[in-house]
Order: C-alpha cells, then sequence, then structure tokens
C-alpha cells in the first residue's frame, strides 16, 4: 500500500536556541522541540525522570471528600466494593485500589462487570450485588462518568459512590459523593491525560498521606500502572511519563507475582520496554476480559504466590490462544468478504458482518482489515437478537461523527474519534451500510484515504553512530506523542550486500558520503529489485541496537522505501 510521507518541523530558533545550551545534534534538538521541550529545564526533566515530578495528589478536584468518605467507611467498618471494567486498565486499576484498601480494612470486596452478561461500565446486576451483600460505598475505576441513571438507583439503594474516571465527562455528571477525573473542567489538577488506573493511584497516593503510610505503600503498585498506561494508548508526556519510567523500573526490577507469571509465559526477557507489555502482557490480560471472564485478571494481579499467579497465568494464556485462532479466522472471512464484493475497490468504508464472529475480537479484527484497506471499517456479529459490532478509523477521520448521522438505523452507539461500539436491529443491517458508506464519503478526504507515516526528519548516514543512538535511548519511554523518532535518508544506495531473507524480509548495507550502515526490512520483499538496481533511494527507517558476537552497533530498521525523486 503507497504511503504518504509526511516530513515534521520544528521551530528553527527554538532548535538553535536549545542546541546552544545543550551541545548536541541539532536533530536531536529538532526531535525535542517537536515534543514541545525547548528550555534547558524542561530538558532535564524530560531526560532524569524523578518520582519527585509527580503532581500533588490534592490538587485533583474531589480528593478531600473521597479521602473524607473513605476514611469514614474504614472507621465505621462499612463494606467497600471496588468496581471496575474488564479491560486492562479496569482491572488493573481495580487490583490497585483493592490491595491498598486491604491494608485499611477487612471490608473490602471488588467487581468485575462480565462484557456479554452486562456490557461496559456501572451495571444494574453489579449494583443489586452491592444491595444484597450490604455494600455502603461503591468505588468505580476507569468507569463511572457517565452512568447518571444507574448511580441515581444507587443513591436510592443507599449506596455511596466515589467514581474515579478518566473518560471526559458530559455537562450534567452522575450524583456521587465524590468525582476524581482531571478532565471535569473546573479541576485544577495539572495533568488531564492519565489512564484510569493513573486516576487510581492518585487516590492511593493522597491515603497514604493522611494515614502517614511510607511511599513504598503506593509505588509498589507502579507495574500495573505502567501496564495500564501501556493498555490506554494514552500520551506518554509529563506525569505518565514519569509512572511509565519508573513503572518499567518496577517491572524489570521486582514486578508483582502476575506480571511476573506472564512475562515468563510470553518468554520476555529483561530489559523490558513499553513496547513487551503491548504486544506480550497487555493481550494476554484483555483476552480473559474477550473469551470469558476478566475477574481471572484480578485475581491474577493480587494473588501473593508465584505458583498461583502462574497457575491463573495459564488460563489467560489459554484465553488468548483462542483470542488469536478467533482473530486469524474472523480475518481471513472478513478480507475474503471484503475481496469478493465488485463495488468495494469504489468504496470509502469497508462494512462486513457474519452472524457466528466472536463479538470479542471484532474490534481487532477491524484494525487487521484496515492494514490491508485503508478506510474506516466495521465488524459486525450476530448478539442475541441483535447485530453488535466494532469501528476503527483512519488517521484523522471522525469516526464518531459518521456513525452519529447514521443514529436512524441504530439501537445504540458510543465511541470516540477514532474507535466506537454500536448494535442495531437485523433489519437495519443493509440500509446501515448504506449510511455509513454515505456518511463516510461525505466526510472523508482523499489524504485521509492514504496510509502516512509522519517522518521527523531527514538524517544523514554520516550521523548514524553510537553517541546519537544513545541519546536517542532516553527518550524512551515512547508512546503517544512521545513516539519512536523516526528518520528519512535520501539518495542512499546499495552497498553490494542486500539480500532477501526467508523470501520475506530485506537484509541490506546502504551507503550515503562516507558511512555504510546495515539494516533489516521486514516484510518487504516487492523492494529488493530497486535496492538491487544501482539507483538512488530514499529509505524512511528507525535506529536499533544490533547485538552480534558481543559487539553492539546502531543498524536501521525500515519502514518504508521510494525511488529517489
Amino acid at each position: 500500500m503507497e504511503k504518504r510521507w509526511n516530513i515534521l518541523q520544528a521551530d528553527v530558533l527554538k532548535v538553535q536556541a536549545l542546541q546552544s545550551v545543550l551541545k548536541i545534534h541539532p536533530i536531536l534538538c529538532e526531535l525535542l522541540v517537536q515534543r514541545g521541550i525547548d528550555t534547558f529545564e524542561a530538558a532535564k526533566h524530560y531526560f532524569r525522570p524523578s518520582i519527585d515530578h509527580l503532581h500533588d495528589p490534592w490538587l485533583m478536584k474531589d480528593m478531600r471528600i473521597a479521602v473524607t468518605r473513605i476514611q469514614e467507611a474504614v472507621n465505621k467498618q462499612q463494606k467497600i466494593l471496588v468496581f471496575g471494567d474488564y479491560d486492562v486498565d479496569g482491572t488493573t486499576s481495580v487490583a490497585t485500589l483493592y490491595q491498598f484498601l486491604k491494608t485499611l480494612s477487612p471490608h473490602i470486596d471488588y467487581y468485575i462487570p462480565h462484557r456479554y452478561r452486562e456490557g461496559y461500565g456501572i451495571s444494574k446486576i453489579g449494583i443489586d450485588f452491592a444491595k444484597e451483600n450490604n455494600i455502603n460505598l461503591i468505588i468505580s475505576v476507569d468507569c463511572g462518568i457517565k452512568s447518571i441513571e444507574l448511580i441515581t438507583y444507587a443513591k436510592n439503594l443507599g449506596i455511596d459512590f466515589i467514581i474515579c474516571d478518566h473518560h471526559l465527562p458530559d455537562t450534567i455528571l452522575p450524583p456521587a459523593v465524590a468525582i476524581l477525573n482531571p478532565k471535569q473542567v473546573d479541576c485544577n489538577y495539572p495533568y488531564q491525560e492519565l489512564c484510569g488506573c493513573g486516576v487510581v493511584f492518585k487516590l492511593i497516593s493522597a491515603l497514604a498521606d493522611t494515614y502517614n503510610l511510607p511511599p513504598e505503600s503506593y509505588l509498589q503498585f507502579l507495574d500495573l500502572v505502567a501496564t495500564a498506561i501501556a493498555a490506554d494508548i494514552v500520551p506518554l508526556t509529563d506525569e505518565n511519563r514519569t509512572l511509565a519510567f519508573f513503572g518499567l523500573q518496577k517491572v524489570n526490577q521486582s514486578p508483582s507475582f502476575g506480571i511476573l507469571a506472564l512475562l515468563e509465559l510470553a518468554k520476555q526477557t529483561t530489559p523490558l520496554k513499553i513496547s513487551n507489555l503491548v504486544f506480550a502482557v497487555v493481550p494476554r490480560i484483555n483476552a480473559a476480559g474477550r473469551m470469558d471472564d476478566a475477574k481471572k485478571a484480578v485475581q491474577l494481579f493480587i494473588e501473593k504466590d508465584y505458583s498461583s499467579a502462574l497457575a491463573i497465568a495459564s488460563l489467560l494464556q489459554q484465553d488468548n490462544l483462542d483470542r488469536r485462532e478467533a482473530d486469524t479466522s474472523i480475518s481471513e472471512e472478513a478480507l475474503q468478504q471484503i475481496e469478493m464484493d465488485p463495488t468495494h475497490i469504489t468504496k470509502k468504508s469497508s462494512v462486513v458482518f457474519q452472524a457466528h464472529w466472536h463479538k470479542g475480537v471484532v474490534g481487532i479484527v477491524a484494525s487487521r482489515l484496515i492494514e490491508k484497506h485503508y478506510k474506516p471499517t466495521i465488524v459486525l456479529t450476530q448478539s442475541g437478537d441483535v447485530i453488535a459490532g466494532s469501528a476503527r478509523s483512519v488517521l484523522g477521520f471522525n469516526l464518531y461523527e459518521a456513525l452519529h448521522a447514521c443514529r436512524e438505523h441504530l439501537i445504540g452507539y458510543g465511541g470516540h474519534f477514532a474507535a466506537a461500539g454500536m448494535t442495531m436491529a437485523v433489519d437495519q443491517l443493509e440500509p446501515f451500510k448504506i449510511a455509513f458508506e454515505k456518511a463516510v464519503a461525505d466526510r472523508i478526504t482523499i489524504e485521509q484515504l492514504t496510509p502516512e507515516i509522519a517522518v521527523n526528519s531527514v538524517l544523514a548516514l554520516d550521523d548514524i553512530n553510537m553517541n546519537f543512538f544513545q541519546i536517542i535511548s532516553q527518550m524512551e519511554p515512547y508512546g503517544p506523542d512521545n513516539v519512536r523518532p523516526i528518520f528519512l535518508a535520501k539518495g542512499v544506495r546499495d552497498a553490494g550486500y542486500s539480500k532477501l531473507v526467508k523470501e520475506a524480509h530485506i537484509s541490506f548495507h546502504v551507503i550515503q558520503g562516507q558511512n555504510t550502515v546495515k539494516g533489516i526490512g521486514y516484510n518487504m520483499p516487492q523492494h529488493i529489485d530497486l535496492i538491487k538496481s544501482g539507483k538512488p533511494f530514499d529509505l524512511v527507517f528507525q535506529l536499533q541496537l544490533n547485538e552480534w558476537q558481543g559487539t553492539q552497533t546502531v543498524q536501521m530498521q525500515v519502514i518504508d522505501i521510494k525511488a529517489s525523486a
């Protein structure tokens, strides 16, 4: 698939000013300025994370009220229920808060709604469970900010609610005793982009302060916080970056038994990075809620015996194998459905349906389809008497707006700019397909239908060395708004050693100026003829460390190749 290369810019004067004080390569300063780091102090803060950089939890709106209500529950020996969502952010949030509160009171329980029986967020079944078990206080984590009716229902039953959430609030808020959410318009907390587990971390920090507990009482959960940050695709800036940085240290040095067991089964070796969490740990946790019951994930995180943790992790491992099998077979069927539709080539969207597809993986399949056919995509399946599904968008296109335009065909829908879910009556499937295609075609641009690679800077091969790479490595952990830098090398030529490996990958050496650099290009055999043609070509790449027989060198990992203009 042809990709657009978008070369990002940085303020030249800011780059020059930063380079004059940092005395490092100007391209490194360019990368920093693109990330909003344009002073010596900001750079020091960025390159030298400290726990002291974490913001005061008491700055969050309603924090004092929340802590006071929890104190009251502890003092009166009231029962507290920690209620969380079934994804990674929800289960890590529940495990973190449940374990911390257990040190203050024995009257703590937790609840994870079943994805298919109860759906997302606060559920009536969950509130009725609380009433039957004489729960006085529910603390919702990673959900609750939009549950006005259900929290009103709980209030009428005499159950108080504290909401810990990070999703965007509506104008009217639920009648909770306290709402901890930095996205509230009147909340003065300095950072708005925490994940759900991040908000929980602020709550237990304030509780530790109140009860004069040592920092270790809440810092011990940083591995769970880092896992939630990795899973929830929140910006890796400011406080999230600090939490992820020290959370990764915890993962590498002394992870909880649950995380350790998952790493063991995923055959991960230290030092681990955010990408290890994203690709090895997160899918195994999410699989519990997708294929079965996410309570297993919480049980794993709170387990204090390693052999028991390994046994629970093995169940998640099996859930993940089942998820991958379903994902693969459904992706193949969905691709076949698209490719058998002769009109698809002119369409601006992809909508596929099969009644037997597993509801837990349709979102993953939608993302897979976009890799092949770069269009806003919806994957639908039968769920009881209705059709349900997930949608994924392409860069820059507002998916939620397009769904809103089709609302007459839907029973319900929700989500945001890039991802959403919906349900509809069976007889609305065909009219919905037509309406969604029109909604997308009316709004999408040609540019949005072409995948884009955002290139940070043009880099000469002569500037690639170990010192340059080591400074870039200090920019980790990478994630949204702090991505691994992508470079462009122009007019390079084959140095004569390039070859295909296993008929799929390119191993190459390229030359430009005085320097020859080795690299690898995965799954791009179609470019081997251009490389070997002797003509100049352009490479988009990232830098990585190559270790061979005890020697370390910097090499390229190529993302895309084009003939030089």
